[in-house]
């Protein structure tokens, strides 16, 4: 068993891990991070059917190619702003199909 634990030292990394860190913090956004991944698979679905990347759905929201991942990451609190671009961007309602989801 020592062998074990000395093979598992060995690829440990050098820095702690933040897993609780991030579990906290999933936790204390449980309620619109909800909203926020049901946002993403709506738009991922979209995408798919009209054949858009995501730098294609950022050139048309005007915005980066890097926000656009953080969104259908489904971890980015938006603003409703952000939500009107989106439903312009992929013709789609999202404020309408959010409360019905709640």
């Amino acid at each position: 068993m020592n062998e074990t634990v000395n093979r598992l030292r060995k690829h440990q990394s050098p820095t702690p891990s933040k897993w609780r860190e991030r579990a906290e913090w999933r936790r204390e956004n449980k309620s619109w991070l909800r909203h926020s991944q049901k946002i993403a698979m709506m738009m991922l679905e979209k995408m798919e059917t009209l054949g858009l990347t995501q730098r294609a759905l950022a050139e048309r929201m005007g915005c980066s190619q890097q926000y656009v991942s953080r969104i259908l990451k489904g971890h980015e609190n938006l603003s409703i702003e952000t939500m009107c671009k989106i439903e312009e961007a992929l013709d789609m309602a999202i404020l309408p199909e959010v409360l019905e989801m709640a």
